[in-house]
């Protein structure tokens, strides 16, 4: 019973139509795919629309002879890693370091053995497999390698810009924590100038809960843990809400409210889109200057429901429009072009109202303020 070996290609070159026509019959029964050429020039045009798993070669043939063909075969890149091996007549002279030389592996004498050209084909055609695999194992470790280092470098970087946006608020804290002890210990604090205080703190804390939970909750959305618990929300009621409670919490800014007059509902993850217009105004508060004004607004189209925040600040480059919804990039302001992480803020408000089927996007420009909008279909 014979062994089939596949339907891998050989390219057989040789002058000698007996010789072409012995070695198709012997491949072709044992499951090879062959093509048979009968000079070297025909070879080389055969190789330029398709290569072959393995080549045998004859040496001597008229007009371009077999290690000529050879030297050309390696010296291009898409067929010089075919493996060769030379076919010789017993009484020709076989140069074999001239052989191995211009790239062949091995050579087979005339006339022909079967079980040896079979035996040899076989053997050459595994090594190239596993050469082939190899490689194939080295790119893909390497890649794996340059990845894990790009991971590292995002953690390393992750790591930085968290915890420089985490000292701001803890900053805030801790000076306000020491000032009321500080007074409180000489009693010399009114209660007004302590509850200013009190919110400071508050408003310091609300924000580092907020990162930690947009930390937290991108990973869940990434990962589609995340699932929506979706209600009828009046929106004038759940963004007034917000509007009160920084209103009443920060003192450095002015918040207004702009709605339409008839009540406005959506079918949404209250808690989930009132976090995203927080995070909106927290972006605010971060990046504008003391007595600006943020105004919290809602415009209803037909078929649309439409939410935005809007600040006096420095403005965004238009360049960085796009940019600024990804995790922690760095974007420079419109004012002094200083560079300030965007955080995860601002990327957990893409995924979150992405994930009701709406869109972000913010409209700026430079020393012109930012207005952040969000729209959902109803």
């Amino acid at each position: 019973m014979k062994e089939h070996y596949g339907k891998q290609s050989i390219l057989v070159v040789d002058d000698t139509v007996a010789n072409l026509q012995l070695l198709m019959e012997m491949l072709g029964d044992f499951g090879y795919k062959v093509h048979p050429v009968q000079s070297g020039r025909m070879a080389l045009k055969v190789l330029e629309i398709s290569q072959p798993d393995l080549i045998l070669l004859d040496i001597k043939m008229p007009g371009m002879d077999g290690y000529e063909v050879c030297r050309r075969i390696k010296a291009t890149e898409k067929t010089r890693e075919i493996p060769v091996i030379f076919i010789s007549a017993m009484n020709e002279t076989l140069d074999k370091v001239k052989a191995f030389e211009v790239g062949g592996i091995d050579y087979i004498a005339k006339p022909f053995q079967e079980r040896e050209v079979l035996a040899r084909i076989s053997v050459h055609l595994k090594l190239s497999r596993q050469k082939l695999q190899l490689e194939e194992q080295k790119r893909e470790i390497e890649e794996s390698y340059e990845k894990l280092l790009e991971l590292q470098t995002l953690r390393d970087n992750l790591i930085h810009m968290i915890v420089h946006d985490m000292r701001n608020p803890l900053t805030t804290i801790r000076g306000c924590i020491d000032l009321l002890t500080m007074f409180l210990e000489e009693e010399c604090l009114s209660a007004q100038k302590s509850m200013d205080y009190v919110r400071r703190v508050k408003v310091s804390t609300e924000y580092l809960i907020e990162m930690v939970s947009s930390l937290l909750d991108t990973h869940r959305m990434e990962s589609g843990e995340l699932t929506l618990n979706r209600q009828e929300t009046d929106l004038k009621a759940l963004v007034s809400g917000i509007a009160s409670l920084l209103d009443g919490a920060v003192d450095s800014h002015v918040i207004f409210v702009n709605f339409p007059d008839k009540t406005v509902t959506l079918h949404c993850d209250a808690e989930l889109v009132a976090r995203v217009i927080q995070n909106l105004v927290f972006n605010a508060l971060k990046h504008t200057p003391r007595g600006s004004a943020i105004t919290l607004g809602i415009i209803e189209d037909p078929g649309k429901v439409h939410l935005y925040v809007r600040d006096d600040g420095p403005g965004i480059p238009p360049s960085y429009h796009e940019k600024i919804f990804e995790k922690f990039c760095q974007v420079g302001d419109g004012a002094n072009r200083k560079k300030y992480s965007s955080g995860l803020g601002l990327a957990f408000c893409k995924m979150a109202v992405e994930a009701h089927g709406g869109r972000i996007w913010v409209e700026s420009e430079v020393d012109k303020g930012a207005a952040f909008h969000m729209e959902f279909a109803v």
